[in-house]
């Protein structure tokens, strides 16, 4: 595990600023815009290599959604 945490010491601040958590409609309408571009070059291919970069970006925006974003309601 040593050598993973090292790994990504290094590579943290070059993706620091691609993942991370939502706090502002800022941030939230940048990952947003992150999603689609990587949806455009990784379509639905579960195998591409960045598959699970849109998925983790998917949840990060689900979440703040889920605390900021009134559900509607129907009649």
């Amino acid at each position: 595990m040593a050598t993973e945490i090292q790994t990504a010491e290094r590579s943290w601040p070059a993706l620091a600023s691609v993942v991370f958590v939502p706090h502002s409609e800022n941030e939230y309408q940048r990952l947003v815009r992150l999603l689609d571009d990587l949806i455009d070059v990784a379509g639905e291919n579960e195998n591409h290599p960045l598959a699970s970069l849109v998925e983790a970006i998917g949840v990060l925006i689900e979440k703040y959604e889920d605390e900021h974003v009134p559900e509607l309601t129907t009649i």
